[in-house]
């Protein structure tokens, strides 16, 4: 039997890689999109109406957002959160808007999905929930302070909410990216590009196939006693 997975995020670029990966293995989606429907849309052409069970769409910078959720009619047995948007500027230039936006994506929309979803995987003693989170979340960056920040908060929920629900067999981790071939680090310069590789033993930048096949990893069988860990995916960068 197919289990159902519910891609947060779908139509970014990691979201997509995701789906992908999954896609020659017994799932079936519901994917979640904002704006790029002609995303979500390519990846219905690939995936096959028999694997989307159905699209959504919803801004997760809206408060709503669990409202919104709450008209999938299908059981969710697998939760990937790799929804997201960055800030570049120094803190004293952000707007309270721009913190309030970035809060309600990464962190508020995040938790208020699981708590909707959260009951009955308690209840089935079966759930898994893996979060896409950043290796700024961990150690930093400098102009980019309220991501970081974002992705912190997302990372210390894995953690204590792999603590509260283990018990119950539901499985909370995390998939750290170090620095990826995205549209997201576009705005590098080649110059700056380089002196962030002088920070990666590897001394090139991932994929979002790297972070794809980590998240695959979690949702299998050969992660069954992996909880509460954050899998970094980032190179070897560390500070």
């Amino acid at each position: 039997m197919k289990q159902t997975v519910l891609i947060v995020g779908a139509s970014g670029e990691i979201g997509q890689a995701v789906a992908r990966e999954f896609a020659s293995h017994p799932y079936q989606f519901i994917l979640h999109y904002n704006q790029n429907k002609e995303a979500i849309d390519q990846l219905m052409n690939e995936l096959g109406e028999d694997q989307v069970l159905m699209t959504i769409q919803a801004d997760l910078s809206q408060p709503s957002v669990d409202q919104m959720m709450m008209s999938i009619p299908f059981q969710v047995d697998i939760i990937i959160f790799a929804q997201g948007e960055a800030h570049y500027g120094l803190l004293t230039e952000t707007s309270s808007n721009t913190i309030d936006k970035l809060y309600n994506i990464h962190v508020k929309s995040t938790i208020e999905i699981v708590k909707l979803y959260l009951p009955r995987m308690i209840k089935m003693k079966n759930g898994k929930i893996i979060i896409v989170t950043s290796i700024w979340g961990e150690i930093g960056a400098s102009h980019e302070v309220i991501y970081s920040t974002m992705k912190g908060a997302q990372t210390s929920f894995v953690k204590a909410l792999a603590k509260e629900v283990g018990q119950s067999e539901i499985q909370v981790n995390a998939v750290s990216p170090g620095i990826i071939q995205t549209r997201m680090n576009q705005h590098l310069t080649d110059h700056e590009l380089q002196e962030f590789l002088t920070d990666v033993p590897l001394g090139k930048m991932g994929t979002v196939q790297d972070v794809a096949k980590a998240v695959l990893f979690l949702c299998s069988p050969d992660a069954s006693y992996i909880q509460g860990q954050v899998i970094r995916v980032n190179g070897g960068q560390l500070s």
